[in-house]
């Protein structure tokens, strides 16, 4: 059985949430070695990446991943630097209004991909400062990858 999609005001409730206070080099190390420690638990063939203000932080690919996943990273989390908001949150956002995200904004789809799997960085008091992202499983389980393991990571 599949599961619902979140709603905008679940995602919402998410993103202000899932802050960090604050982001270091340390702390991209730490969420991405947990990211593939949860990938390797379920075998999930996915390909992780964390990028702070531009700069890449932690790149991994599991095995299964293939080089579309990156492309995948890549234009998921364009859509984060764009909107400031999950992937997932902006495809959402589109749908509850009636459309979708290709209608609604006409971005270049080589280069835009609103599907779960890349939740903005956001750090308490400053906003978002860079991205997380995993593709290889179908999207929401990408995005509930990210937003789980992020959750663990800041109860610790």
């Amino acid at each position: 059985m599949t599961q619902p999609f979140p709603t905008v005001a679940e995602l919402a409730a998410q993103e202000r949430e899932l802050q960090l206070t604050p982001f270091t080099n340390d702390d991209a190390w730490a969420l991405g070695c947990a990211l593939v420690a949860a990938a390797r638990r379920e075998d999930a063939p996915v390909a992780v990446e964390i990028a702070r203000n531009g700069h890449r932080l932690f790149s991994a690919a599991l095995p299964g991943a293939t080089p579309d996943n990156a492309t995948w990273i890549e234009r998921k989390s364009r859509v984060v630097h764009r909107f400031g908001r999950s992937s997932l949150h902006v495809r959402q956002d589109s749908i509850e209004r009636g459309t979708t995200f290709e209608a609604e904004f006409g971005l270049d789809p080589q280069l835009y991909a609103a599907h779960g799997g890349a939740f903005p960085l956001l750090v308490r008091d400053v906003g978002p400062v860079g991205v997380v992202a995993v593709s290889g499983l179908p999207q929401l389980a990408d995005h509930r990858m990210v937003t789980s393991v992020l959750a663990e990571h800041l109860e610790r």
